[in-house]
Parts: C-alpha cells; structure tokens; sequence
C-alpha cells in the first residue's frame, strides 16, 4: 500500500526531494510546505477505502498465486538468467 501511494503521490516526492537538496542542512525549515504536501498525499490515499480495497485485492491475488506455485512475486517477477 505505501509503494503505491508512493508511484502516487510521485510529484510531491519530487517536490521535496528538490527542496532537501537545495535546503542542505535547513532542510527542516525549509520544506515545510513541501513535506506537508507530500504528508497530506500520502494521509489521503492511506484512509481512501477504495485505494485500500485495490490494495487488498492486490494482496490476496498475490498471496492466491503464491500458494498456488510456492513461488514468491518478487521472485517471479524476476527474469530468469540467460546463459546461452
């Protein structure tokens, strides 16, 4: 579920990651407004019961699979090694 609010909220990551780098070591006064944002983005899909009901759908699709094959999907998802 973080990951995705993560992909979504991508904009204000960027917004603050810019600001922490131009900022230095004033970073924490600086980007109030910036962390804010992405704070308020992040609070917005956490409590949205429709992102947490496709997250959930995710998960049991994923853990159906995985009982399934006995394969985890970081693993599946992996290409497989060519040596030829």
């Amino acid at each position: 579920m973080r990951e995705k609010a993560r992909e979504r909220c991508s904009e204000q990551i960027q917004d603050f990651t810019k600001c922490c780098k131009d900022s230095g070591l004033l970073m924490v006064i600086k980007c109030r407004k910036e962390n804010s944002a992405l704070k308020e983005c992040l609070s917005a899909y956490y409590t949205d019961p429709a992102f947490y009901e496709e997250c959930k759908m995710e998960y049991l699709k994923e853990r159906e699979e995985f009982r399934r094959t006995g394969i985890p999907a970081k693993k599946r998802l992996q290409k497989l090694p060519t040596s030829m």
